[in-house]
């Protein structure tokens, strides 16, 4: 992809044409504020920029029916989703409709490198796939903070040997083509507002409960960054005084209590002293316990799973009670790994927002579990390369 948007009336029909899919010449003049004459030009000019297409003739609404317009469906972007322990891979198409999907285990400590190089392995597998010939641009998730403006990490916690990395510059040699780096929680929000649970919300919280602990702020429809990307960090918001140490070196933080790593490390420490039969089997047999051997003992209906994950939907919802008496947002989505603890979590989550926000805040608020779990992530980020794309250069 080499054409971009020459204005902001380009750009709006090439995102409206993205969110909404096909469409016609008159219902595009619907959404835009733009004569009948000025509209023609910008349409006839996207055409000769082949980022859009002819699509046959849309239904009559009195008079000469008009064409329908698409965004070009050989149009390939890549969403690259790095996670702790894991990396998600996924291709789309220009309206972002995941056409290929692959995961695969990694450690995130093991450093930049080497996650790259199995990043381009997986690109280069869905490429062979057949699903793409090329990638007209990129979108890249990591779990820690970003600086936005050079798409570069900036001291993440759980990321040892990631500070300060190029992760946009390198890619983008690597790739042959554009590439935008963000946070993976923010990413996981424009996932859900692009096509999942929080389609028709300006305002929410996105909270992925993984290894680690982080917010998604959407504010009028844009994700907020803050002033150097560190936005949503709520992992690192303490919840106990004296409490256990965490990765970022204080004591206490939410992640160090509730998370991925805390929960088995807990559900490990109940297994070995002989308070939960369910978890020591299951250690036994496998010899290291997860969140999701957690989730399964508590669908056995063990006590000391059940324990466990209401204790930490009681810390996250603690944490989340603040964050609604302060933001006051339209809608809470809940997403990430843990959320396989499923609606015992839900509830607690719920129990503490509802019981310690005020009434004004919590009267009409959602708080439910995202919709697109894995591909919230890829689908994030392919919004994000777009939205950079369909922007005027």
């Amino acid at each position: 992809m080499t054409a971009r948007p020459a204005n902001a009336h380009q750009a709006r029909l090439l995102r409206l044409l993205r969110d909404g899919g096909p469409n016609s010449r008159a219902q595009l003049g619907d959404q835009v504020d733009l004569s009948r004459s000025k509209l023609a030009v910008e349409v006839d000019r996207l055409l000769e920029t082949e980022l859009v297409v002819a699509d046959g003739l849309a239904a009559s609404r009195g008079g000469r029916r008009s064409h329908n317009i698409r965004l070009a469906p050989a149009l390939r972007f890549l969403g690259v989703d790095i996670g702790a322990t894991s990396i998600d891979v996924a291709v789309t198409n220009a309206e972002l409709e995941v056409l290929g999907h692959v995961n695969h285990p990694m450690d995130v400590r093991e450093g930049p490198v080497a996650v790259f190089e199995q990043v381009l392995a997986m690109a280069a597998k869905l490429k062979a796939s057949g699903l793409a010939d090329g990638y007209d641009g990129a979108g890249i998730g990591v779990p820690g903070p970003v600086r936005f403006p050079e798409g570069v990490p900036v001291a993440p916690p759980i990321m040892p040997g990631w500070d300060g990395f190029p992760v946009r510059e390198a890619l983008s040699q690597d790739l042959g083509c554009p590439v935008m780096v963000d946070n993976d929680v923010n990413l996981m929000a424009m996932g859900e507002q692009h096509a999942g649970v929080a389609r028709s919300v300006n305002d929410f919280l996105c909270v992925k409960i993984g290894t680690g602990i982080g917010c998604g702020i959407v504010v009028g429809g844009e994700v907020y960054r803050g002033t150097t990307g560190s936005a949503g960090d709520i992992g690192h918001i303490r919840v106990e005084p004296d409490g256990r140490a965490c990765v970022c070196g204080n004591r206490g933080c939410l992640e160090a209590h509730f998370s991925g790593a805390a929960l088995a490390r807990d559900a490990e420490d109940a297994a070995r002293t002989g308070r939960s039969a369910e978890l020591a089997a299951r250690l036994e047999a496998s010899g290291k316990l997860t969140a999701a051997d957690v989730a399964v003992a508590a669908a056995a209906g063990d006590p000391t799973a059940l324990y466990l994950i209401r204790e930490g939907g009681n810390r996250v919802g603690q944490v989340i009670a603040g964050l609604v008496s302060f933001f006051n947002p339209g809608l809470v989505v809940i997403g990430g790994g843990v959320t396989g603890l499923g609606h015992t979590l839900l509830a607690s989550v719920r129990t503490q927002v509802y019981r310690q926000s005020l009434p004004l805040a919590t009267g009409n608020l959602p708080i439910v579990l995202g919709e697109l779990g894995p591909t919230a992530g890829v689908t994030g980020a392919a919004r994000l390369i777009s939205d950079h794309l369909f922007s005027p250069a």
